[in-house]
């Protein structure tokens, strides 16, 4: 390789953050927490001044003069020279160094360079800013990468300018090193990832059971199968299990590429460490509280239940000592002597302690709670079933016209009812039902579920009848038993009603963290970061467009199979699905379209909006107090103007769209590897034209930003309060005669705690999805990005993403004022909590509100 000599110096600024910049303090027992990823810390002590000397080296490469072989020229080795303390643009527990680059006319302009770490430890690269270069000015690298030792890899690091090209365009002195960096990242297939490592690529969810531990813990396949489809997650190359060759074992981590790890420099850390520590830590030591009857294992009252925010549970002493005291938990785990386990209050109960109990606030949930995109108009009556009537046999609903047309509120008959798009459904049947047989053979009880609501006139949704079915006791090819519940508010009837919401909302909790949540925005999403890593270059338009919202995914994605959805993990011990939870939600990918994932396609396949020119966003909401709905599409269309005015900077024609070969290989990657179980699917776009790339990235950035803050940040909120969102029954319906039956009449509170989640499992609810819930103080939100100046040199570009920022903060403001509009009766409901999950902007903690770039947790 020749290098260039002579001439003149370019100075820089290279930004670093040491890997031991952590506090350790915080930690109990970081080897166990960090899984060894501060290994070697005390040992190797790395100052500021180890950096200098010849401990990191850095090469430029010109942009615009090759070598004979074509690649462009690298320049002479440069090193670090001396720390800059007093740089105002640093941020927190960033280092500067100046480095000066020998320079001449021959060596053309830089575009990119290599860096050569000799440390024996890592650390984290921001950032290289190139001062004074001849003719151009300041020239900038956004880095954000770990860097280890070169000896650890077998290409040279390389970083480009925060210059934009397509492909085609590509200066050609750059072109090999754009390719190279590609093949690297794409890898070979083979062996088992290191930590080190920086390589994308495929795999199935073979890692979520663990057979060795006996067949309990083993669980299906997800991905590569018509019975149990799936999106594909990273590979890991872990080695298999002894029992079961198919599947992979299992460890104390998870092997992703290095810079999609949390970099232990992020207070997200803490938040995914409290998961970790409450999985590994609390969990044990609660339920050896309760194997030793130290406290009851049911709640006796709702006061009981309240007790857990306001008194709180006194713990066996030194049970909190044992507990990793990271700040995530100092909420929770009280550890100023009294050894109280209590939780901050939800703003369910906040303002009123029964609300939560109306039949308003039901209605009103299900457009503006934490699951509010699955009801349907209802078109047909009763509803029918898609299962296969030869294996399930029939399951029409047995709800009557006549139980309908008891409270339709001056509409004489149902079927005015349904032409006026009066009546909608919430169902949870197809689902549920060719599991529930096995489900309750548990300890679990709970049945497949419809609910018929009403819309009223003050545009509030009113249950009509909740139809709860059995698999026939004869077999499935029977059907199912089912009966039918009506609204009632006194005597036994009123706490049958009760019961009878609780059975649906058991179920929709289910639902929403299994599908809603879990596949339809983290697992989906997963496979497009793969391949945009694959396939696009850092330099491609597209790769910078989306980047963002990729952030600290498959981490939070590879702790979920750790801990969350994995065997015997926090959902299947808490939730209703238990051991069956993933392999549902994969029956429910089959019907996963990636199109109808834009917001305006899913509102209009639910019948909840039709097209109409006149409204605003060319919708008309059939439900017009539908929060959700109404915030949402103000946040899709934002999103989608932006894409669109990005976009068109780049591609002036479709022909553009289709001799990108870099897109072209993302789009086959994302439909062929990454679905592939649904790669023949008709509904694929083409990704010929310029509309067609602005719907694909635009339900991508929708799907990883506003979609999941509407499911995910309102989990604590709403479902901190057990009574409000249970996610286990644990037993049926009393029928008459019974002593169960007798208790609805003395004891109504007692019958509804005995049937859903009890103590153990609520205080486990509890911690995790308070933590779920919160966002860390460096938490990027939707119009905001990391290096915001400096994230790409076009001008145009940083034009119309402040733009978007703008438009969004716009919005932001007219979601207070429709807040504020006490006609819009569903946006604050009975327990006065206004619908603010779709806000652009949040600060840190449990805020009920802001959208973050990414699925970060």
């Amino acid at each position: 390789m020749s290098f260039i000599f002579g001439g003149d110096k370019i100075k820089g600024t290279l930004v670093l953050m040491q890997k031991n910049v952590l506090d350790i303090n915080s930690l109990t027992d970081p080897a166990k927490i960090l899984d060894g990823a501060l290994d070697g810390f005390g040992s190797i002590l790395d100052t500021l001044t180890s950096f200098l000397g010849s401990s990191v080296c850095l090469q430029l490469i010109s942009s615009t003069k090759p070598l004979l072989s074509g690649e462009g020229k690298v320049g002479k080795e440069a090193y670090l020279k001396q720390a800059i303390t007093n740089l105002p643009t640093l941020g927190d527990k960033q280092t500067a160094f100046s480095i000066e680059f020998e320079y001449d006319s021959s060596f053309g302009i830089p575009g990119a360079f290599k860096i050569k770490n000799y440390m024996s430890t890592e650390f984290y690269l921001v950032s290289l800013t190139l001062d004074d270069i001849p003719n151009l000015g300041t020239i900038h690298f956004v880095c954000n990468s770990w860097i280890y030792n070169a000896k650890k890899y077998q290409t040279d690091r390389i970083f480009f300018a925060n210059n934009v090209f397509l492909p085609s365009d590509t200066p050609a002195p750059l072109v090999y090193y754009r390719q190279l960096e590609l093949k690297t990242l794409r890898g070979n297939g083979t062996g088992e990832r290191q930590e080190w490592d920086r390589i994308y690529d495929y795999d199935v969810y073979n890692d979520l059971g663990e057979p060795d531990k006996g067949q309990s813990y083993a669980r299906p396949i997800l991905g590569r199968s018509s019975d149990h489809p799936y999106p594909r997650r990273g590979r890991t190359g872990r080695k298999p299990t002894a029992t079961d060759p198919n599947s992979e074992s299992r460890g104390n981590s998870v092997y992703i590429p290095r810079d999609e790890a949390f970099g232990h420099l992020k207070s997200s850390d803490f938040l995914v460490y409290g998961l970790k520590s409450v999985s590994q830590d609390v969990i044990p030591l609660l339920q050896s509280v309760f194997d030793i009857n130290f406290t009851p294992t049911e709640f006796d009252s709702f006061d009981d239940v309240f007790d857990l925010y306001e008194g709180g549970i006194k713990l066996p002493t030194d049970i909190i000592s044992k507990i990793s005291p990271l700040p995530v938990l100092s909420e929770i785990f009280r550890t100023d002597g009294e050894e109280v386990l209590k939780f901050p209050p939800p703003k369910v109960i906040q303002v009123s302690k029964s609300a939560w109990m109306t039949d308003e606030e039901f209605g009103r949930e299900i457009v503006a709670g934490v699951n509010p995109g699955l009801i349907r108009s209802l078109q047909e009556f009763p509803p029918k079933s898609k299962l296969d009537s030869a294996i399930y046999g029939d399951h029409t609903s047995t709800i009557t016209k006549e139980q309908i047309e008891l409270n339709l509120e001056g509409l004489s008959t149902l079927d005015e009812a349904i032409q006026n798009k009066k009546l909608f459904l919430l169902e949870h049947h197809d689902a549920i039902i060719p599991y529930l047989r096995l489900i309750n053979s548990t300890s679990t009880k709970a049945y497949a579920s419809r609910t018929i609501l009403f819309l009223k006139s003050d545009g509030t949704l009113k249950p009509l009848a909740i139809e709860l079915s059995l698999p026939h006791p004869q077999g499935d090819q029977f059907g199912v038993v089912s009966n039918v519940y009506l609204p009632a508010i006194e005597g036994v009837e009123a706490t049958i009603w009760l019961l009878a919401k609780a059975y649906v909302i058991v179920n929709d909790s289910c639902f929403h963290q299994l599908v809603s949540h879990w596949l339809n925005t983290h697992a989906v999403v997963e496979p497009f970061v793969i391949a945009t890593n694959r396939q696009l270059s850092v330099l491609h338009p597209i790769y910078k467009l989306l980047h963002p919202h990729y952030r600290d995914t498959m981490n939070i994605n590879a702790l979920a199979r750790q801990s969350l959805v994995n065997a015997d993990g926090i959902i299947e011990k808490t939730f209703l699905w238990g051991g069956y939870a993933m392999e549902i939600s994969s029956k429910v990918y089959k019907d996963w379209v990636f199109t109808d994932q834009a917001l305006p396609a899913d509102l209009i396949k639910r019948g909840i909006a039709v097209e109409d020119s006149t409204s605003p966003h060319g919708l008309r909401l059939l439900i017009e107090d539908y929060p959700y709905a109404v915030d949402g599409l103000d946040i899709w269309d934002a999103i989608k103007t932006w894409v669109q005015d990005y976009v068109s900077i780049y591609y002036i024609t479709d022909d553009k769209i289709q001799q990108d070969s870099e897109l072209q290989a993302w789009w086959k990657e994302v439909v062929e590897e990454g679905h592939g179980d649904k790669k023949g699917e008709p509904w694929w776009p083409k990704l010929q034209t310029r509309e067609d790339l602005i719907h694909v990235s635009s339900i991508i950035i929708w799907t990883a930003s506003a979609l999941h803050a509407a499911v995910n940040f309102g989990q604590y909120p709403y479902g901190g309060f057990i009574l409000n969102r249970p996610t286990l029954s644990r037993r049926l319906m009393p029928e008459k005669g019974t002593t169960e039956y007798d208790e609805l009449a003395t004891n109504p509170q007692k019958a509804y705690l005995k049937t859903i989640t009890p103590k153990f499992q609520t205080l486990i609810d509890l911690s995790v999805i308070e933590i779920l819930s919160r966002h860390a103080s460096d938490e990027y939100y939707l119009g905001q990005r990391d290096s915001a100046e400096y994230w790409t040199s076009d001008t145009n570009a940083i034009a119309a993403f402040k733009k978007f920022g703008k438009t969004l903060a716009e919005i932001e403001g007219q979601l207070i004022l429709r807040n504020n509009n006490e006609s819009l009766r569903n946006r604050v409901g009975p327990v006065s909590m206004p619908y603010t999950l779709l806000y652009p902007s949040s600060e840190e903690g449990l805020t009920f509100r802001g959208i973050p770039n990414s699925i970060s947790i």
